[in-house]
């Protein structure tokens, strides 16, 4: 069934799913692009070997934290304020990053501008859910992971080739611009999907209740699980990329580049065929199916890496576990968070933010556990992705045991 949408926005064309995939790719873009410049960066700041992944843990941290509070303000003042000052903080720290001259400063600045930028994760979510729900849903959430799903596999490649003519601070003036044309764009395109009557009045008491009310949901708490444990299997990758591809593998930074337009590929293609086998397959059996795969794939890749067949051995053969994984997790990611927020439309935004919350704190731990973790080769990633695979299958596991499991799906 299809949530009623505000006068101004009877409909989600094309353009504004383009301009949502673009501002929702602010995520990926400070994620992955730096992610070639890590060397630079340890030894620019002085954080010394390693410190760069801490980086990284900042920026997920500061995403958590902004997110919880993103999505209460987008349903108390809309979606289109919120969203323009969440943009306008992550380009000023941008800018802040781009100047930083110590390592401490910096991840501040990187705490600082994923708190803003949280609001380009929780607000477009939140939007779709003005608009859509059910299969109709989740069609849209794969077209605008369609236009996010680029921006990974073009972001290592561009901090490739900045780094080639400039050093790493030029990502993050690239990135401030990049906030500022995101603002244009919602001002001048984007109507707000939540009208002024379903607009919810809180205060701080009343926004840790509704939270805890939504967190206690069965149908939310389960799939809001498996969602959350999805996004920890991709930061087990992204945590352990550069370790793993650069200094054991020994990729050079156009292999590097190339693998990761491939593993982008594969997610981007996972999405794409979920929306099209949700008009003839239930999202419950689409999930577990995908869920299935990972955990098959996962306990191969880790009994491989364990023996030392994968890593350095066979690199190719270690690119192909990291892909089929990934391409499994473009058909857990849409439907598992159009069916944690089918109950709660009338807040969609707090429900959009409790997610994202749950996504990135664990995501931050994931960068740490891969960073961690004994064994050397391709045994930190294998373990940290299978990690989150067993996660998503326990939260498979209590979304069965809910007897409603399908109420609110179709």
């Amino acid at each position: 069934m299809t949530a009623p949408s505000s006068p101004q926005t009877p409909t989600l064309p094309f353009r504004l799913i383009f301009l949502l995939g673009l501002v929702t790719a602010i995520g990926p873009l400070s994620t992955d692009m730096y992610l070639p410049a890590f060397p630079s960066v340890e030894r620019d700041l002085g954080g010394g070997p390693g410190s760069a992944q801490f980086t990284l843990g900042a920026w997920f941290l500061g995403l958590a934290f902004g997110q919880f509070s993103q999505g209460p303000l987008s349903d108390r003042f809309g979606r289109k304020g919120p969203l323009v000052v969440g943009l306008g903080v992550y380009a000023l720290a941008s800018v802040g990053c781009a100047l930083a001259s110590g390592y401490h400063l910096f991840c501040l600045f990187r705490f600082i501008g994923a708190f803003g930028g949280s609001a380009s994760a929780v607000i477009p979510r939140a939007i779709v859910r003005d608009v859509a729900t059910g299969k109709k849903g989740a069609h849209i959430m794969a077209q605008l992971t369609l236009v996010f799903g680029v921006m990974p596999v073009l972001a290592p490649g561009l901090g490739s080739l900045v780094l080639k003519v400039g050093d790493w601070r030029w990502i993050f003036w690239i990135g401030a611009l990049y906030g500022v044309a995101a603002i244009i764009g919602v001002m001048l395109m984007l109507p707000d999907t939540l009208a002024v009557a379903k607009r919810i009045r809180f205060r701080p008491v009343e926004i840790l209740l509704r939270y805890r009310s939504i967190l206690r949901e069965p149908v939310f708490f389960s799939n809001a699980l498996i969602t959350t444990f999805s996004t920890f299997v991709m930061f087990a990758y992204l945590g352990s990329a550069p370790v793993l591809f650069e200094q054991t593998l020994h990729f050079s930074a156009g292999a590097f580049g190339l693998f990761f337009g491939a593993n982008a590929a594969a997610f981007i293609m996972g999405t794409q065929i979920n929306g099209r086998l949700i008009h003839r397959v239930s999202m419950p059996a689409l999930l577990e199916g995908a869920i299935l795969w990972a955990f098959a794939l996962g306990c191969v890749f880790v009994a491989l890496a364990l023996t030392g067949v994968v890593g350095l051995a066979h690199p190719w053969l270690t690119c192909i576990f990291i892909v089929g994984m990934t391409g499994a997790l473009g058909f857990i990611g849409p439907n598992g968070t159009v069916m944690s927020f089918s109950r709660h439309g009338h807040q969609a935004g707090s429900a959009s933010a409790l997610l994202g919350t749950m996504q990135f704190s664990f995501g931050s731990l994931s960068s740490v556990l891969v960073g961690l973790l004994p064994g050397g080769g391709a045994i930190p990633t294998a373990v940290g992705m299978m990690t989150g695979v067993i996660g998503m299958a326990i939260g498979d596991l209590l979304r069965r045991r809910t007897s409603d499991q399908h109420e609110g799906y179709e």
